[in-house]
């Protein structure tokens, strides 16, 4: 594939120093670029064709190496990275030990904040321009927010003060699908470019100094503006923004760069807060994608040629949505709330079957929860499903509003654990933690698709107050039993006591098969549920084998693990060799899932060698295998044998 302009663009002074007549041109092989190499590493692919104009126009404006642009969500940035100097980085996207999915100022100097999830960009933003005041620097400051991002709550909380504070900075709103704005007409569209003309601005400035200045002339500019604030609200229908104090503009045609530089360069003037409003089509420029955008938000490698093929396998999540479904059938109390991601979390056939029972509330995952709340209260039986990494922008409302008064609120929790390929802003791993913070919280974990579906019914009908059900992204393991068990001993050994949840006992009895072939003898106690934790057959355990393994897929601090070591020690039963095991007190970055484990220590092979240290150094050969020697240890300070 040979690129011939795209070739020579290797930093935003490249794309500055373009023709004009270069500028499209460029944008189709960004496209071209785009879905040939995404199609091979997977990625977020609609966003991104439909903000190439977009993106060109404001390296055309500002200069990111000094200025400060920062991203909503960050699935709009690959054009960004590519015109950044990461263009020969591109194909180890989402790759462990290349570059991002998202924005990262480790990766790049052009690069401000680090963006994953939704309406955060103009609260950052603003926080940049007030510092950037208060050390009297010199610089611009961006926020790219897209329609969605802009449900979240916080997206306006941000605007709100940003109006307020007066403070120069762009707030871009690329709109491609919400037409926050309806069809405005030609009047609308041309009264907009007139605001962005120069003479028009500096018109503006004369006729208010001139009013300060004549006697009676405050009361005739207030007349004046009045009048017009009307006339704009009729026409435009913008005030939203004008309202919070905002200077406005648009909305403007995303794909037209010079519009789109003009209304870039006029708001880089005013010196103020701003807004510029651009419509952009997601997808733009490869047509699967422009006839299916959301099909295309997030993709796995796939054949550039036909598209994507929709897959015929099971996941967790689509297990999920079909037993809820059922569940909901001889159930009409239960209803399904999703924060905008309908299709992520298996749900969309139950929005087909009962569309009066599904509620999606946009980006607001906080307003879910708390909504959920109170449904609830009312005799509704509301079931939540959201991304782990994502409802922890809910833990506020965990607590007030659904656990004080014990809301019989259902959890449906998606992409718990490690997750591949997005990094550190999508790992689905402190959820434990906060989960088992919050008092009479039931936290289920299925290691199956029979369990996901038995859990689900137990958590909707049997399970008094909040309770959650956590499970992973992806399909199941070996383990495919069924039940809602909360604990059950399913190896039985005697010389450790392996402790694990959810998909990690399929690393669990990998790891006790391996181990037993070396003449190792490992227990396996799997939870079902790890709050409260059902302490019986764990003590039991220990107290026969004198060694504890806790295997978990979460965040060191707060696991499930320090919980059972507490307890058995409260008790004095806590064993002599205790040792944890998890995705430790850092964020996980890219990378496949295995790729993951092993560099959390998480994997069977790390199990085993973790067990095999523990035990001793005193091992035999016999018969090709390890035995364990007869003689005793000190391990941990304790005697083992």
């Amino acid at each position: 594939m040979r690129l011939s302009i795209l070739d020579g663009v290797d930093s935003p002074e490249d794309v500055k120093s373009l023709q004009e007549r270069e500028l499209y041109p460029l944008c189709e092989e960004l496209r071209e670029f785009l879905v040939s190499s995404i199609s091979k590493t997977g990625g977020h692919l609609a966003a991104n064709l439909g903000a190439v104009e977009l993106i060109i126009a404001i390296h055309r404006v500002f200069d990111t190496a000094k200025d400060k642009l920062v991203f909503d969500v960050g699935h709009q940035s690959y054009v960004h990275k590519l015109l950044t100097g990461r263009k020969g980085q591109f194909h180890t996207l989402r790759q462990k030990g290349g570059i991002s999915g998202f924005p990262k100022p480790s990766e790049s100097i052009h690069d401000a904040c680090v963006a994953g999830h939704a309406s955060t960009s103009i609260s950052a933003a603003l926080g940049i321009a007030r510092a950037r005041t208060l050390s009297r620097g010199d610089y611009s400051v961006i926020a790219l927010i897209g329609d969605g991002a802009l449900t979240g709550g916080l997206a306006y909380e941000g605007l709100s003060d940003a109006g307020e504070s007066g403070e120069p900075m762009v707030i871009i709103l690329n709109d491609n699908g919400m037409s926050i704005a309806k069809n405005v007409g030609g009047v609308a569209h041309y009264l907009s470019r007139q605001r962005m003309r120069t003479s028009y601005s500096a018109f503006k400035k004369r006729y208010r100094r001139l009013m300060d200045f004549l006697p009676g002339g405050g009361a005739i500019y207030k007349f004046t503006h009045n009048v017009k604030t009307a006339v704009k609200e009729v026409l435009l229908r913008c005030s939203m923004f004008e309202n919070m104090g905002l200077q406005y503009s648009g909305p403007i045609d995303g794909h037209n760069i010079q519009r789109v530089t003009e209304a870039l360069e006029w708001a880089k003037r005013q010196n103020v807060p701003t807004v510029v409003h651009v419509l952009t089509q997601k997808g733009r420029g490869y047509e699967p994608s422009e006839l299916a955008p959301a099909e295309y938000h997030g993709v796995q490698p796939f054949d550039k040629k036909i598209g994507l093929v929709n897959g015929t396998g099971k996941t967790f999540s689509s297990v999920f949505g079909e037993r809820l479904a059922e569940i909901a059938g001889n159930e009409p109390k239960v209803c399904a709330i999703t924060a905008a991601m309908a299709s992520g979390t298996g749900l969309e056939d139950f929005s087909l079957l009962y569309p009066e029972r599904f509620f999606d509330v946009g980006i607001a995952e906080g307003h879910a929860v708390a909504m959920a709340a109170g449904m609830s209260t009312r005799g509704a039986i509301p079931v939540f499903a959201v991304y782990s990494s994502f409802l922890q922008r809910s833990y506020d409302m965990l607590i007030h509003d659904v656990a004080i008064t014990k809301q019989h609120v259902v959890l449906a929790i998606d992409r718990a654990g490690l997750v591949p390929g997005d990094g550190e802003t999508h790992q689905g791993v402190f959820d434990v933690a906060y989960l088992r913070s919050v008092p009479g919280m039931t936290v289920l974990c299925p290691a199956s698709y029979a369990e996901l579906g038995d859990m689900l019914l137990h958590a909707v009908s049997k399970v008094d107050g909040p309770v959650a059900v956590r499970f992973p992204r992806g399909a199941q393991g070996a383990y495919t039993k069924g039940g809602a068990e909360m604990v059950k001993k399913v190896r039985d050994g005697s010389d450790f006591t392996l402790v694990t949840y959810g998909i990690s006992i399929n690393t669990a009895t990998e790891a006790a098969a391996k181990l037993g072939d070396e003449g190792i003898s490992v227990e396996i106690i799997k939870l079902g549920c790890i709050n409260p934790i059902d302490m019986g057959a764990i003590a039991a355990s220990v107290s026969k084998t004198g060694r504890l393994l806790v295997l978990e897929e979460c965040a060191a601090s707060g696991c499930a693990g320090e919980a059972i070591v507490t307890m058995l020690a409260k008790e004095g039963r806590c064993p002599g060799t205790v040792v944890l095991l998890n995705t430790g007190d850092t964020f996980a970055p890219c990378g496949e899932i295995e790729q993951l484990r092993e560099l959390c220590g998480i994997d069977t092979e790390s199990v085993c060698a973790t067990i095999r240290e523990r035990i001793g150094t005193q091992l035999k050969i016999e018969g090709g295998n390890w035995k364990i020697g007869s003689e005793c240890v000190r391990v941990n300070g304790q005697n083992t044998a």
